[in-house]
């Protein structure tokens, strides 16, 4: 077992793929163009000190680009500009504690601005198994609070700049995925572009106070529900009621 192998020949792996991609798009198209054409010729530097990066051993994420640069070479989709997490599937017995492969692998990633998560394969395996209260038990036996997989997921939400809120009516509830900053309007446009066109304002409360109420009803008379307008940012959690019209 060596962690610090797997990672080098998977980030080799992609960085020959961004290779291939880079010199693809030098050939085929931007040094022809750069013979006349000043945008072509930025795009054609960018493009080669992103291949001398790769030939270094070393990824685009660790180039420091611009959000202009970014914005030049996103449609070229290089694996290796994409942020990461390493997830460390450990025993069930480091799982609280981690081990010394892990702390490498945390050091690798603090190196490249990654994030590093721990799970454990054998105990998401056991908590299919369990009921919720037996698995929160199980979790606690080991000295954990939640599972792997829960911490691998609002981890790479918080990676990807995501939020979650959350709507219910008489036949559902759900929880909808936005990007942090959307405002109300926006927000609600994620489920009906309706919604977005005919904005109003946006009844909301978090859900710990939702849950703490009992019931919307609740909530609304001990003042916990506010009324909110088109400048709103939803914040992760928010229980919404949209007032639109169209």
């Amino acid at each position: 077992m060596d962690p610090v192998r797997d990672i080098e020949v998977i980030n080799l792996e992609l960085a020959l793929a961004d290779l291939t991609q880079i010199e693809g798009c030098i050939a085929q198209r931007v040094r022809k163009k750069a013979k006349t054409n000043k945008d072509a010729q930025t795009e054609l530097a960018l493009l080669e000190r992103l291949s001398a990066i790769l030939n270094e051993g070393k990824t685009v994420r660790q180039a420091n680009l611009t959000l202009e640069e970014a914005a030049l070479v996103k449609p070229l989709g290089l694996l290796t500009g994409k942020p990461v997490i390493y997830a460390a599937n450990v025993s069930e017995d480091d799982l609280a504690t981690g081990n010394q492969w892990v702390e490498r692998v945390k050091e690798i990633a603090a190196e490249e601005g990654a994030g590093t998560i721990m799970v454990s394969a054998q105990v998401e395996s056991e908590l299919v198994e369990l009921s919720p209260e037996e698995g929160a038990d199980f979790l606690q036996s080991l000295g954990v609070e939640c599972a792997g997989l829960s911490s691998l997921i609002k981890a790479t939400y918080q990676l990807l700049g995501l939020r979650t809120y959350l709507t219910t009516g008489p036949t559902e509830s759900r929880a909808w995925t936005i990007r942090a900053g959307m405002k109300a309007p926006e927000a609600a446009g994620v489920i009906h572009s309706d919604f977005q066109r005919g904005f109003i304002r946006a009844e909301t409360i978090a859900y710990k106070d939702l849950v703490t109420a009992g019931s919307m009803t609740a909530a609304k008379e001990k003042g916990l529900v506010r009324s909110e307008g088109k400048d709103y940012v939803v914040q992760e959690g928010d229980v919404m009621l949209f007032r639109f019209n169209v």
